[in-house]
């Protein structure tokens, strides 16, 4: 049979598809059932996704019954719809933010494989959308940032596809075909984009479209891309929650002398103050970290690793053919260099967080799998294969001597770490760095060479699985299974991974309080109170596994800050005078506190005292003998 008779490449490949549903059934599905919630965003915006379900309200956001204007609304819509399947259970809440993982995967092997199509032989043609999607299924940020429950992954996606959306109406226009289709998806997108994250779902995707149309020179094309039809589909997705949020909290007026304007409501807080003040870092309270630009640069190098690799080799190839005007590669090439550098460019000037690169993550992971895969194409007798040579080479000089040093530090934690004695409390092993924990990872500076001894088993598979990474998948690289390296280095990536979700769930009693409330749960009657010793942040948890109300003890700051001083705010703030009238009362009380020794001192004399529970270095005391 001759080659004109052979049937075409399929692009969709089911192996490469079992294979990313694997790895994504193996990280993400397994991992939604433990731990327990975190205290903090992840327990905050899941809460106010169930308090929804109670009020009937899906506009306005209420935790505790406070007002919460900081995020639009589509991560607390896609959370309660599973919880009103499934119940109001910590997996069902974080089911939707999974799924959504395995559809970025996916979208970003079909975005590969359009954008490298024909540029692979026909036994590997879907070879580039096959290693982007690994990338993302295995590289540490798109992991770590879905341990909780943030929107920032879904910024990804819907970046993802609307990418693919505008590429096929810029295909379509140039050959004079209709571009509804594919222009209205755009806008339908870009749509869940803001109700996803606000404004910046709207900056990326029109940014990129512009800079796209103008670096093409081909600026005239954007009339023919429906933009009334597509504003028109946009605002009847986008607007109804903005326009309801804002009739259902008008400017109400606000103490004098604390920065605030006069009157002031969702909007002024969500429009101006979220988006435009966060953006100059001028937002009140504020109540984040900042990430020193340089610094943000390389977190997103340390995001995509180990794929971070194959990314020199790549955006040099690209960046070549950006240059010559003749390549045939020109276009995919600006999509893969404008999409990251327009993510990363605009939070360097804007204000930033360690994680806040993830919607370039996919741009990356097809930078990485377009360099994979034209490192296994045969080159033509006598010519060099630029993409091997450098897919080899930083294996060598990165991967190998970064994966051995890790692997090593690791292995003598896992021998050498003293051993704790049976029942030791983490919390006891840890230092206290409370100025790092604006960042979202802030708590991994505690860890101590004590503290390893509790990590033994996750400690040792990071070991084995560094060594996959690096030396194995080299050696692969080397003899000339390609295929098989890079194979390896995704299994190595899933041991470590593993690995970090099960020390994630030994580290879980410091960030999150679950088995403190269902100690609580376990003995509760109606009447009883629950009091939190600091803000919402401290004890989070325990409002959505109690499944009641709390109050907190000077905790009116931050998060529930703005919403208490609307008229039907409930009085939920104690101070200490307040603790000190409610101990000695009838009523049962369970103080979450993180200095017992303290409270015992202060309220003893007042009324009996005896702990509940302690965990992670937080005690539940009670006014009551069990």
């Amino acid at each position: 049979m001759n080659a004109s008779a052979q049937k075409p490449a399929r692009l969709w490949n089911a192996r490469s598809i079992a294979i990313l549903t694997g790895a994504w059934a193996l990280l993400q599905l397994s991992g939604i059932w433990s731990p327990g919630l975190l205290d903090d965003v992840d327990s905050i915006y899941i809460e106010i996704a169930r308090q929804m379900l109670l009020r009937h309200n899906y506009v306005t956001p209420y935790i505790d019954g406070i007002r919460f204007f900081d995020k639009p609304p589509l991560m607390y819509w896609m959370a309660a719809a599973s919880i009103r399947i499934f119940g109001a259970h910590d997996w069902a809440a974080r089911l939707p933010l999974a799924i959504s993982v395995l559809i970025l995967i996916l979208a970003t092997y079909a975005l590969g494989n359009r954008l490298f199509r024909g540029r692979t032989p026909a036994q590997s043609s879907d070879r580039a959308g096959f290693y982007a999607g690994l990338a993302l299924a295995t590289a540490i940020g798109p992991y770590l940032y879905t341990r909780f429950y943030i929107p920032d992954i879904l910024i990804a996606l819907w970046m993802t596809l609307g990418v693919h959306c505008f590429l096929i109406a810029i295909d379509r226009a140039r050959n004079h075909a209709s571009t509804l289709a594919p222009s209205l998806g755009f806008a339908a997108i870009m749509a869940l984009n803001v109700l996803t994250k606000g404004l910046i779902g709207a900056v990326f995707p029109i940014g990129f479209v512009i800079l796209y149309l103008v670096f093409i020179k081909q600026l005239r094309l954007a009339a023919k891309l429906h933009l009334i039809a597509g504003t028109l589909i946009f605002l009847i997705i986008a607007a109804p929650w903005h326009v309801l949020a804002a009739l259902q909290n008008p400017a109400i007026p606000m103490p004098p002398g604390l920065g605030l304007p006069a009157h002031a409501g969702w909007a002024w807080f969500y429009l101006y103050n979220e988006h435009i003040a966060r953006f100059f870092g001028t937002r009140i309270p504020h109540d984040y970290g900042q990430t020193p630009r340089w610094l943000f640069w390389l977190y997103a190098a340390i995001w995509i690793f180990p794929w971070t690799a194959f990314l020199p080799g790549a955006v040099a190839e690209h960046t070549r053919a950006l240059r010559d005007k003749f390549a045939a590669n020109k276009e995919t090439a600006l999509t893969l260099i404008l999409w990251p550098l327009l993510v990363l460019s605009f939070f360097t000037i804007a204000s930033r967080q360690e994680y806040y690169s993830i919607p370039a993550f996919p741009a990356l992971a097809l930078l990485a799998g377009g360099l994979l895969a034209h490192a296994d194409i045969d080159p033509i007798y006598g010519q060099r294969n630029a993409a091997r040579h450098s897919a080899l080479k930083w294996s060598a000089w990165l991967l190998v001597p970064l994966t051995t040093l890790v692997a090593i530090i690791c292995g003598c934690f896992a021998i050498t770490a003293p051993h704790p004695a049976p029942g030791t409390d983490l919390s006891t092993l840890l230092s206290n760095n409370p100025d790092l924990y604006n960042l979202s990872l802030g708590h991994l500076f505690d860890l101590t060479g004590a503290a390893m001894g509790l990590f033994r088993g996750p400690l040792a598979a990071v070991a084995i699985g560094m060594l996959a990474v690096g030396i194995f998948s080299y050696l692969l690289r080397r003899l000339g299974a390609r295929y098989a390296a890079n194979l390896a280095l995704a299994a190595g990536m899933v041991i470590i991974l593993l690995a970090a979700h099960q020390a994630l769930v030994h580290f879980n009693p410091i960030l999150g309080s679950k088995d403190l409330a269902l100690a609580i749960q376990r003995t509760q009657q109606p009447g009883d109170l629950i009091l939190v010793d600091g803000e919402l942040t401290s004890g989070s948890t325990l409002l959505f596994y109690t499944q009641q109300p709390a109050h907190f003890i000077n905790g009116r700051v931050n998060g529930l800050w703005f919403g208490s001083f609307w008229p039907d705010a409930p009085a939920i703030f104690e101070d200490e005078a307040s603790l000190r009238r409610l101990w000695p009362t009838q009523h049962r009380i369970f103080l979450l506190t993180y200095n017992p020794a303290q409270r015992t001192s202060d309220l003893v004399p007042l009324a009996p005292m005896h702990t509940l529970a302690s965990a992670g270095g937080k005690t539940i005391l009670t006014n009551f003998a069990q």
